[in-house]
């Protein structure tokens, strides 16, 4: 086995289409051509003498080998862009997040930029970590906290308060302006499973609402709601800046409220990424 045939646009492409199970997707995202990458993923496979992927003519998916691949490659070659990053002129860091940044990190951004002279590029991800976890972004803004078993460090930002929204023209809640919590046990939910905030989890085993309908990402969850699906629960500010004529707000009584987190990768951490997060720190102990 000859590994010195290894280059990093192997380990990039194969990285990409272990990360979107789809080599035209994944082509799409590195800008080449997908009979390319193709070849590229299947040289590496070649020069290992294993298989990395199962294809077939409607999925891929990843081998055994390929599991352990993508788990080890991904904090190197995360740590690796974040040091190439970090040397070259113009110092950038990518703060992802997914619905709508809070507020309060405008303040944030701008007090950041001012000490380290660095940048601050926006990137959106419908992803439970918003991109952290491939590399598509060095810190991330998080709703709801971080999943179970995630390599993350995250610090709770601030707290919002959860409402409900409901169909405008629906049966559900009519004539309600405000709706206790635990009366909501008994309606049917529209939940966005990637990017949500609020599960039937979130209430007693013994009485929980039934999960009416889901959603992929915050848009498809908005119109699932405003079709009279169910009732819908998110964080007020993104509620609010998410204008829907089909949609009623109410307020919920005694609703526990959204924890907004900072999070960055346990491992390898951009410098500046690290800079951005303990500056958080000082922010809120000001």
């Amino acid at each position: 086995m000859d590994l010195s045939s290894v280059e990093l646009r192997h380990l990039r492409g194969f990285l990409a289409v272990a990360e979107e199970l789809n080599f035209t997707q994944a082509a799409a995202r590195l800008r080449v051509g997908q009979p390319a990458l193709t070849r590229t993923v299947r040289a590496l496979e070649d020069t290992l003498g294993t298989r990395l992927l199962a294809r077939t003519t409607r999925s891929v998916e990843l081998t055994p080998a390929g599991h352990r691949l993508h788990g080890e490659l991904t904090p190197l070659l995360t740590g690796l862009d974040a040091a190439l990053r970090s040397t070259a002129d113009g110092a950038l860091i990518r703060l992802g997040f997914t619905s709508q940044l809070p507020a309060a990190c405008a303040a944030l951004t701008s007090a950041f930029r001012r000490a380290t002279g660095a940048g601050v590029r926006l990137v959106r991800k419908d992803a439970p970590l918003a991109g952290l976890d491939t590399g598509a972004c060095d810190i991330a803004v998080l709703r709801g906290g971080t999943p179970d078993g995630a390599a993350v460090r995250s610090r709770v930002l601030l707290h919002e308060p959860r409402v409900a929204v409901v169909a405008r023209e629906g049966a559900l809640l009519a004539g309600r302006r405000v709706v206790d919590w635990d009366g909501l046990a008994e309606l049917p939910l529209v939940v966005n499973t990637v990017t949500g905030t609020t599960g039937p989890e979130l209430w007693p085993s013994a009485r929980r609402p039934e999960p009416a309908c889901t959603a992929d990402n915050f848009d498809e969850w908005l119109e699932a709601v405003a079709a009279g699906h169910g009732v819908g629960i998110a964080p007020e500010p993104v509620v609010r800046r998410h204008h829907h004529p089909g949609l009623r707000v109410l307020r919920l009584k005694n609703a526990p409220p959204v924890a907004v987190t900072l999070a960055i990768p346990a491992r390898n951490p951009h410098p500046l990424a690290e800079r951005y997060f303990d500056s958080a720190a000082d922010a809120g102990a000001a």
